[in-house]
């Protein structure tokens, strides 16, 4: 014999979190149902399956015999209709989601440039926004909502509210040009270098306040005779013998003819490049995908 029945999906989807939080309020609530129209549909789905489904207390419901024997045959269908319609957002966002970052002139070349290429090519529909900030300027955009996460060069000081992951230690070196050859051979002191035209980032990047800190504690006048907004371009300065450059070493490449590391007596500071995040963020689907290829 069939029973034919009016029952919709709606009936079986209140019933189920009706039974998955035991409470007609807390399901109302998540449902963002009104109590009243709960109740009422659980009384026509118990009158068109005739038979009683919940036992209703003082503390909220239970489940009835019946009640148990439906609930476990709903609650997989319910899983497996949100994890599609899930899926199917997810689909969606990552043809048109955006990553935004920000990151410093160092991080983007020595670190981030193949992880960019990666999460590219498996998933070309996902725009990126990167954003080329010192290291300050990037801490500052995340705090204010302005990229999703930074990834920057130390020295920075750690900041509540934010998480600090160390993904790659470079090592500092001085270079210089052919016009310098005798810097090409043998030890040198920083004091004997100060001696030459120095090239250096800006005053508002934390690579001037790392080298100031080191020319001062060494007791050597720091003045840069040419400051520079990004890294990149104190190799071909430094190439077309404009003087004495702290780069990187990671940026010395096929490019860098004619451009010499130089032996400084002194050691030169290990720097790391870091992905900075809000702890208290909820990621975007497409952010969390960047994510899982950083991270692997």
């Amino acid at each position: 014999m069939v029973i034919e029945m009016n029952v919709n999906y709606d009936y079986y989807r209140m019933f189920y979190y009706v039974a998955k939080y035991g409470s007609i309020t807390k399901a109302a609530d998540f449902l963002l149902y009104n109590q009243p129209n709960v109740t009422r549909t659980i009384k026509l789905l118990e009158k068109e399956l005739g038979c009683v489904l919940f036992d209703r207390t003082n503390r909220g419901v239970t489940l009835t015999k019946q009640g148990e024997k439906l609930y476990e045959h709903i609650k997989i269908a319910v899983s497996h209709i949100e994890l599609a319609e899930k899926e199917i957002g997810n689909e969606k966002e990552m043809e048109s989601g955006i990553v935004s970052i920000g990151t410093t002139d160092i991080a983007l070349r020595c670190y981030l440039l193949p992880i960019l290429n990666k999460f590219h090519t498996q998933y070309p529909n996902i725009k990126i926004n990167i954003s080329n900030y010192t290291t300050r300027q990037s801490i500052n955009a995340l705090q204010n909502g302005l990229v999703d996460f930074s990834v920057v060069t130390t020295p920075i000081e750690k900041i509540n509210g934010l998480k600090f992951t160390c993904m790659k230690t470079l090592n500092e070196v001085a270079v210089c040009g052919n016009n310098f050859k005798k810097l090409h051979t043998g030890k040198h002191s920083l004091k004997e270098l100060a001696e030459y035209p120095i090239i250096m980032m800006d005053k508002t990047t934390t690579s001037y306040e790392l080298y100031k800190n080191i020319f001062t504690q060494n007791r050597i006048d720091f003045s840069p005779t040419i400051e520079t907004a990004t890294a990149d371009q104190i190799i071909p300065m430094v190439k077309n013998n404009l003087g004495v450059g702290f780069v990187a070493e990671e940026l010395l490449n096929e490019n860098s003819k004619d451009v010499f590391k130089i032996n400084v007596l002194e050691a030169l500071p290990q720097r790391t490049i870091s992905v900075v995040e809000k702890t208290n963020s909820n990621k975007s689907f497409a952010v969390e995908r960047f994510f899982e290829i950083i991270f692997e």
